[in-house]
């Protein structure tokens, strides 16, 4: 099913910046997914909460969360193309914003979701300006 929506993202990624191989962008790739399943995760635990007639804690503070920094709704459900962010704006955000955010993530336990976070996002590195073509 995700076959060939990743086919399509490599295409374009090779395309647009240059890239020779999955390689250079696979850190990219990773956290996206990552954060995109977060998202997905909290919206299912929102809706269990829901049905039990109990409040849903979301993990993440609300800026920092897929439908406001990656995918801005309109009132019709449509992507909002005025909100979302990108180049150096969303280049901007990712590194100034959501990565130091995202390392702040601590637990004492390690079976907890947000060890985890803080667990990977400690480790990862700022996003180069420099596409693929430049840094050859």
């Amino acid at each position: 099913m995700f076959e060939q929506s990743f086919k399509n993202i490599d295409n374009i990624l090779r395309t647009d910046s240059g890239c020779g191989t999955e390689l250079d962008y696979v850190e990219q790739t990773s956290w996206i997914l990552f954060l995109k399943y977060l998202d997905d995760l909290e919206e299912t635990k929102r809706t269990e909460a829901a049905l039990a007639g109990k409040k849903y804690e979301y993990i993440l503070s609300p800026e920092y969360r897929w439908d406001v920094w990656a995918c801005p709704k309109n009132s019709e459900g449509k992507l909002d193309h005025n909100k979302a962010l990108d180049g150096d704006d969303l280049h901007d955000f990712v590194n100034n914003k959501l990565f130091p955010y995202l390392k702040k993530f601590r637990a004492e336990e390690s079976n907890t979701i947000e060890y985890k976070i803080g667990e990977i996002f400690h480790e990862l590195k700022k996003i180069g300006r420099a596409s693929c073509r430049e840094r050859v």
